[in-house]
């Protein structure tokens, strides 16, 4: 509410009700005189600022009737007015899983230069989405504001669904600072998807699928819920990376299909790893799975793990793929 400072100043409230008042002083006192704070924790920059701020907390006066009232027409006036842009803070990066530097990506999509990955080091061709102006966009288990605030700033209506209510906050709060609306929904996706058929034109989906033992429920929902026509873009892991325990990735000690359910050894090895429970997936599973829901599968590529010795050796270890739901 401080970027209120330059509205207010233009209409005078402020040093109209109190001449020797700074727009700290305001804000802080504001908190400072709600029912139950006891102390209010303010960041400044310049000796002169810790001495403003004493100032008026040394002797703490509440506000009055007539203080809060400027808030609220203050606040009225902000209100009205349009959106705030980007303060470049970068308060959001520390909180991005990739540490991304989010404002500047959404800038640059603005401005149509923008990529997106569904697997670890290669962008997703831009021939793959089309047009994204107008698109409905579903995010599946997609949270985290990453590859969302570029849709959105390339024009589409986004939804993310994602079990972390942490990744689906992350989302909220870059929405809310870039001024653009999402629709988050916290669900398991290995359920039936709460939305209606035909309700989405794309349905992004990265690397995610490695935390659910049987995959082919979910393409078949994703199915359902494009509408004729419709894309589904999916990152997928092929597996290898399961046949090895450690991060030499130099000795094969796993056979497939990596199951923790089944085999209580590799349930000790994710433990031990502490990287949750994972499952190996096929090709038949996962590109067969969405043939059998129906999907025409147009486009595929390949990708490593970014790091490591099997990336070194150029093993691809995840895949992508581009498929349609057909019209007829």
């Amino acid at each position: 509410h401080l970027h209120a400072v330059n509205l207010c100043e233009r209409t005078h409230m402020f040093a109209v009700c109190d001449p020797a008042a700074s727009y700290a002083s305001w804000a802080i006192r504001f908190v400072a005189s709600l029912p139950g704070v006891m102390t209010v924790l303010s960041g400044m920059s310049t000796i002169g600022q810790m001495e403003d701020n004493l100032s008026y907390m040394r002797d703490f006066k509440p506000m009055t009737s007539e203080e809060f009232q400027v808030l609220t027409k203050a606040r009225g006036i902000l209100m009205k007015s349009d959106e705030i842009p980007c303060t470049d803070c970068r308060y959001c990066i520390k909180g991005c899983p990739k540490k991304l530097p989010i404002p500047e990506v959404f800038k640059a999509a603005k401005r149509g230069v923008w990529d997106v990955g569904l697997t670890p080091t290669k962008p997703v061709p831009h021939s793959w989405f089309g047009d994204l102006a107008g698109k409905r966009v579903l995010g599946l288990a997609a949270g985290g504001g990453q590859q969302i605030p570029v849709f959105s700033a390339l024009g589409a209506k986004c939804t993310v669904l994602d079990y972390s209510e942490e990744q689906l906050k992350s989302e909220r709060a870059v929405a809310e600072r870039e001024g653009y609306d999402v629709q988050t929904v916290r669900a398991d996706m290995t359920k039936p998807l709460p939305f209606e058929d035909g309700a989405f034109d794309i349905i992004f989906h990265p690397v995610s699928n490695c935390y659910v033992r049987e995959v082919k429920p979910i393409f078949k929902e994703c199915f359902r819920v494009l509408r004729p026509g419709g894309v589904f873009l999916a990152g997928l892991d092929n597996g290898i990376n399961f046949l090895f325990d450690g991060e030499d990735e130099t000795a094969v000690v796993n056979s497939l299909p990596f199951d923790p359910i089944a085999n209580p050894e590799q349930m000790k090895q994710l433990e031990d790893a502490d990287c949750g429970v994972q499952f190996s997936h096929t090709l038949e599973e996962q590109i067969g799975g969405q043939l059998e829901a129906g999907f025409r599968l147009t486009d595929l590529y390949e990708d490593t793990n970014g790091e490591g010795r099997l990336h070194d050796m150029n093993i691809p270890s995840f895949f992508a793929t581009r498929a349609i739901k057909p019209d007829d």
